[in-house]
């Protein structure tokens, strides 16, 4: 069994040639540099047309080893509160596996971990952006994880089975939490909120930043995968975090009174 696309040629082309030509323009436009060896990145997950370029921004400017942890939110509401899907996806460009040396040692943590296949079939958060690490690393391999609401000390307890399982494996591994930021609010109100998380991440306080989001009703769906990728980097030795570029959905739409806020962010070791 294999996990079929489920938002080809809605949220992104679903044909090889016109993927290609969308992606490889998304790099074009970004400018060369050093590349980061991050511990962890976030992405954001909308429609290409929006936050595509946000996300080749972030991801072109980081290494992309062959094995890449995914955490999403669970925005359709099947299945355990901490998801993991064992099928290999296929995906426009061919199928990516699913690293089972890495899920094996994962799934050896008792933090309430489940294998759920039906969590994952109709969910964009994660799929989304495979196509740019497929770009970016040809011999990809991922661990796709989607998360429900999370009480903090859950977030911390998969995070430290996330970091403890990167310890044990034998191989370069990267954590990509996938989130959007404030829906539907003006852009000044979404910049506002929106900065208030940032700033959290950016001081490495990955309890704040989720205090923060709750306590200040700020509707980044990806809050519990951020937290958790933001709290495992720490363990892992990150005391590094820089926002790559942050912008929302009024960019490309022309509307700044219901704006998504976008925003891609790095975790790595100075």
């Amino acid at each position: 069994m294999v996990r079929l696309p489920a938002v080809a040629d809605r949220f992104y082309p679903g044909e090889e040639a016109a993927l290609d030509t969308m992606i490889t323009g998304f790099f074009d436009h970004v400018p060369t540099s050093t590349k980061i060896k991050a511990v962890a990145a976030v992405a954001p997950h909308a429609g290409y047309v929006f936050s595509g370029s946000i996300c080749a921004e972030t991801l072109k400017n980081i290494v992309i080893p062959e094995t890449v942890v995914i955490l999403g939110p669970n925005h359709q509401g099947y299945g355990p509160p901490i998801a993991l899907s064992e099928e290999n996806w296929q995906m426009p460009w061919g199928e990516v596996p699913v690293n089972r040396d890495f899920t094996d040692l994962l799934l050896q943590a008792d933090v309430g971990i489940q294998v759920s296949d039906s969590a994952h079939r109709y969910e964009h958060s994660l799929e989304v952006q495979v196509p740019f690490l497929q770009k970016l690393q040809p011999h990809l391999t991922i661990v796709p994880l989607v998360l429900s609401q999370l009480s903090y000390p859950a977030c911390q307890g998969l995070a430290q089975a996330l970091a403890d399982s990167i310890k044990r494996f034998e191989a370069p591994v990267l954590l990509l939490a996938s989130s959007d930021m404030s829906h539907y609010e003006s852009r000044q109100q979404a910049q506002e909120k929106d900065t208030m998380a940032l700033d959290q991440l950016t001081a490495l306080n990955p309890e704040g930043l989720y205090t923060t989001v709750l306590e200040n009703n700020i509707t980044m769906c990806g809050i519990i995968p951020v937290t958790v990728a933001l709290q495992s980097a720490i363990l892992l030795g990150a005391n590094a975090a820089q926002i790559i570029r942050y912008s929302d959905s009024g960019e490309v739409s022309g509307d700044t009174q219901q704006v998504v806020g976008y925003a891609g962010a790095v975790m790595y070791t100075a």
